[in-house]
């Protein structure tokens, strides 16, 4: 008994005891402790039905490195896109649709070219004194467009003034009979070959009769060679009380 008690183990076999030691206890200890990092864990062995769902966070993620192809097609939707962050850059153009409005642009046949798209400006009332400079009502390219109201007859007057020469104008006046009772002529004042040195043209104007007051709508149009003109209604009002006076107001569609 004595003699194997004095045999002591090799260092061999000490050694090979220690490495099994160590290789059955090593898990154990991980799964004990409840603990288990990276060493315990075999490279590209972790699967998905590993995971518990829904348990992968942002914090779980390296920056930047979820790409277009880890992702579903068709899957991304407008609740998963922040408000307003999608700019012209990020859509491809061929593949949008008109929008319903646009869609009218497409039988438009009124206007060919830019250049051919009519203006509205407005002609607000207007008051000229009477035997006053005349006022400026409208001014398209060469053409202008004055109110006046004449002195001592207290008459309102419309005149048509251009810097191009051959341009070309006309407009209907009234004329105030007795009682105030108006007659417009189907002519009126027109100019074939308004030049520069020609000066104000009148087109149109509410001569003076009986009544005190007056009221009519005329027509007016100019046209230059360029291409510039207008066209539409004024109106003009005069008062022959006290120190006299005439207004202006309307409309007019302007081309070129």
């Amino acid at each position: 008994m004595k003699s194997i008690l004095r045999r002591r183990p090799s260092a061999a076999l000490v050694i090979s005891m220690v490495a099994l030691f160590v290789s059955l206890s090593g898990v154990s200890y991980g799964v004990a402790t409840g603990f288990i990092d990276s060493r315990e864990v075999k490279n590209n062995e972790i699967r998905s039905i590993d995971i518990r769902n829904n348990e992968v966070r942002t914090r779980d993620l390296r920056n930047n490195e979820v790409r277009g192809i880890d992702i579903r097609n068709s899957t991304v939707q407008g609740r998963d896109i922040a408000l307003n962050t999608v700019t012209g850059e990020d859509v491809r153009e061929d593949t949008l649709q008109k929008v319903p409005s646009a869609l009218l642009a497409d039988s438009a046949t009124s206007a060919t070219a830019a250049n051919e798209v009519s203006t509205l400006k407005i002609i607000p009332v207007t008051t000229v004194a009477e035997g006053a400079t005349p006022v400026t009502l409208a001014s398209h390219g060469p053409l202008t467009l004055s109110g006046e109201c004449a002195a001592g007859t207290t008459v309102a007057s419309l005149t048509v003034s251009t810097t191009e020469n051959d341009s070309a104008t006309t407009g209907t006046t009234t004329t105030l009979g007795s009682g105030g009772s108006a007659t417009t002529s189907a002519i009126g004042f027109q100019e074939p070959d308004l030049d520069t040195v020609d000066g104000a043209f009148r087109i149109a104007q509410l001569e003076a009769g009986m009544g005190i007051r007056g009221y009519t709508v005329t027509t007016v149009s100019a046209f230059v060679p360029s291409g510039k003109g207008f066209s539409g209604e004024v109106a003009m009002y005069r008062d022959s009380t006290g120190a006299g006076s005439c207004r202006f107001h309307g409309s007019l569609a302007l081309q070129g």
